[in-house]
């Protein structure tokens, strides 16, 4: 029996190597993936320009508008005379968010009267105009503070409480030390997927499914030499980005190592599942791929790779339960950026395990339909 699975696996390995478009699946996606999502995917505001509408001649808003120049989240202050302008520079998208400082504004804060810093964003970036709010919110807020334990009035008042706040597990709050770890599953995912669907479908376009259908090889048998080779080729190419997160990225890897590669393991088991099930029921390979990209968005959104869980509505929730890159990313992540207690991987395995059970499950069920 080993011997005809080992056959059959080798059969399989050479079938995605010597195929152009298997090749092309294998090297392109992930390249592109990496690229895109580890330096052009980020929800960091930086190099934003934005416009101010300065009518004080003061010291404090020179002070506030030269803070502005050199923070790292603006590239350019485009200083303007009108509101009108500051309307025509949103509307264009020319700038992120502007700033209008009234004519009272270092009088005011010389006075110890409260002073108002007007902030307009553009609404239709809504993400960016948000964290852009809260960076210029930062910036006049600790120059207020500054300004008021400069002032001789207020010198010899109590001190106001002041907030300390520390980044667990990503002191500098590195985009790229969220990002990158995520990209082994979402790799694995696409890989796993697109390289299992391609199976059958495969054989159906050349002609050989008949041939295994015939041959001596039984459903069992069939299904651990499809399973085997995208196993090993999933394996591979979370290897390659494990060992880029750590050495290129220089993300730091607090967890273990046994415990992340079995919860690949269990990962793409459940994910060769789907792709089993999609190869089963394609006829072509253009089929297969259509179907595996319809079942890789959803599984991308529902996973909290880019947005929270937390704030979908709670129905939906509960229906990322049964996503495994949902179970995986906790797994990465708490591996990388945290060394996450084995109890709680636990919880995440079994669950990889029950899913992985029921998609190879259906997939089996439909392979001994199609080979009777």
């Amino acid at each position: 029996m080993w011997r005809r699975i080992l056959a059959l696996i080798r059969k399989e390995l050479l079938a995605i190597l010597r195929d152009p478009r298997g090749r092309m699946v294998l090297i392109a996606p992930p390249i592109a993936q990496l690229v895109i999502f580890s330096f052009a995917a980020t929800l960091e505001v930086t190099n934003a320009d934005i416009a101010v509408l300065n009518q004080d001649s003061g010291r404090w808003s020179a002070e506030f508008l030269q803070r502005l120049g050199v923070g790292k989240s603006f590239d350019e202050v485009i200083v303007v005379r009108t509101p009108g302008a500051v309307r025509a520079l949103i509307d264009a998208r020319r700038v992120l968010a502007a700033v209008e400082i009234g004519p009272s504004f270092s009088r005011d804060l010389e006075a110890g009267r409260g002073a108002t810093i007007l902030i307009i964003a553009d609404g239709r970036r809504s993400n960016a105009a948000q964290i852009a709010v809260g960076y210029l919110s930062q910036i006049a807020g600790t120059l207020g503070a500054e300004i008021a334990q400069a002032s001789p009035e207020r010198a010899a008042a109590p001190p106001a409480a002041r907030i300390a706040a520390t980044n667990w597990f990503n002191p500098n709050l590195n985009y790229r030390w969220f990002t990158v770890p995520s990209l082994v599953a979402v790799i694995a995912l696409l890989v796993g997927l697109v390289v299992t669907a391609l199976s059958v479908a495969r054989e159906r376009e050349l002609g050989t499914f008949d041939q295994l259908m015939v041959s001596p090889l039984t459903p069992f048998e069939i299904m651990i030499g499809k399973t085997v080779p995208p196993l090993l080729i999933g394996h591979v190419h979370a290897t390659i980005y494990i060992l880029v997160a750590v050495f290129l990225f220089g993300v730091p890897f607090r967890g273990s190592l046994a415990l992340l590669y079995l919860g690949l393991c269990l990962f793409l088991v459940a994910v060769i599942g789907v792709g089993l099930f999609l190869s089963a029921i394609s006829q072509t390979q253009q089929q297969a791929i259509l179907g595996a990209f319809l079942f890789m968005a959803p599984a991308i959104i529902l996973s909290g790779f880019a947005t929270p869980i937390e704030n979908m509505p709670e129905w939906l929730q509960t229906l990322t339960y049964i996503n495994p890159l949902r179970h995986f990313l906790v797994i990465v992540r708490g591996s990388f950026l945290k060394a996450l207690p084995i109890a709680e991987v636990l919880v995440h395995l079994g669950m990889m395990a029950v899913i992985a059970a029921v998609t190879l499950g259906a997939a089996t069920v439909l392979f001994r339909k199609r080979l009777e």
